[in-house]
């Protein structure tokens, strides 16, 4: 909701696309700069107060963002607040990682990515569709910002009850050496390397969402429950592709399952770039989400399987990296890319360089090509 909220309100004030990519530029930077050294601090210090902390930070921003909207403040006061979303969310991401390894069995890690990913689509697509609804009423997106901040608090109420098993905390190191550590895992584990390089590539260059608000105005026209629609629509695909895969066997063709889903999901970014049906836009976002949620799975349960316990926290801070160059930064780039090319433009070529991506990943590393299953710590390749 919260996203939904900012990406409607600066696009309706601005009319600029620019603005739009700033959004995610603001809070990847932080990520970037920070990620390492909170991977360190979450693997010497107490989590849950990491992510209590983090979270509560949330909160007192969100309410920030309510009181600049309510006033409309300028933006610069606006991209102060992300800024700081984007520090905390560098300390809350590598801590957070370590709760649900506290409360599962590793017996359980697989089936336990897939219905973590679910719980998660499943407020995507509440979010957003809510967000529209109640924008398109009040004709305002403050009220917004009040419920996410409510929401935060909740969580951390909630987080205070968690008690689940202690994971051990790494040893003490220099600093420096435990930084680099998280790098070093990453760079031996060949299929945990490709499988996020895949995935932070493809929604680098496919960044579609970002760009939905142009879609919804200026193409679709289709206003703010479009837009609600719009934005749900990945999280309604993701939802029914992880309740899916989380009822069929184990996979056991994950590695070739994981480049044919990023190959259609380049695909469908195509044919949402040039479409002007809002039937058919919808489709492929939904069909987006689906094929987006069969990478999440499978990195998930790559990081969760093969990482040791004393590491989750800077494998989790490498992790966020990558995520954080895919997601935010990938906003950025697609606010440029539109200011420069036009959104469809944009948009299709993305889909087209997500395509090249594929082929490269496959040929660079070979043991993707040939990754069967996910439910060994010593995935069968071959």
């Amino acid at each position: 909701m919260l996203s939904f909220a900012i990406g409607w309100e600066l696009w309706l004030r601005t009319h600029e696309p620019f603005v739009l990519g700033m959004v995610g530029l603001v809070q990847v930077i932080p990520v970037l700069l920070l990620s390492l050294p909170a991977g360190h601090i979450a693997d010497q210090y107490n989590r849950k107060r990491i992510v209590l902390i983090s979270e509560i930070t949330f909160a007192l921003c969100a309410l920030g963002l309510g009181w600049l909207s309510y006033t409309r403040g300028p933006l610069y006061l606006i991209y102060t607040l992300l800024l700081i979303i984007g520090i905390a969310r560098a300390f809350n991401d590598p801590a957070a990682s370590t709760l649900l390894p506290e409360t599962v069995p590793p017996e359980l890690f697989g089936n336990a990515a897939t219905w973590n990913t679910s719980v998660w689509h499943f407020a995507s697509i509440a979010g957003p569709a809510l967000a529209g609804l109640l924008i398109g009423f009040f004709k305002s997106v403050t009220f917004i910002y009040v419920v996410d901040a409510f929401a935060l608090f909740t969580f951390c109420i909630m987080l205070t009850m968690i008690r689940g098993r202690q994971l051990p905390l790494a040893e003490k190191s220099p600093t420096w050496k435990s930084l680099t550590e998280g790098f070093r895992f990453m760079r031996d584990t060949k299929v945990i390397l490709a499988a996020i390089t895949l995935d932070m590539f493809a929604v680098l260059f496919g960044g579609a969402v970002a760009l939905l608000p142009i879609y919804a105005t200026d193409i679709l026209k289709v206003g703010a429950e479009g837009l609600g629609i719009m934005r749900a629509a990945p999280a309604v695909g993701a939802t029914l592709m992880a309740l899916l895969i989380a009822h069929l066997p184990p996979m056991q063709n994950a590695g070739r399952t994981l480049l044919l889903a990023v190959t259609g999901f380049g695909l469908a970014t195509v044919v949402f770039g040039l479409s002007t049906s809002f039937i058919l836009s919808v489709a492929m976002l939904a069909l987006l989400g689906g094929l987006d949620n069969i990478s999440v799975v499978i990195r998930g349960t790559l990081l969760l399987t093969y990482t040791p316990d004393a590491m989750r926290g800077r494998i989790s801070s490498v992790n966020s990296i990558f995520i954080g160059i895919s997601n935010e930064l990938g906003s950025f780039e697609s606010g440029v890319a539109a200011a420069l090319l036009g959104p469809v433009l944009a948009v299709v070529t993305g889909g087209i360089a997500t395509i090249i991506i594929v082929l490269i990943v496959a040929r660079v590393w070979p043991e993707m090509r040939h990754l069967k299953s996910l439910t060994l710590p010593q995935a069968e390749v071959v």
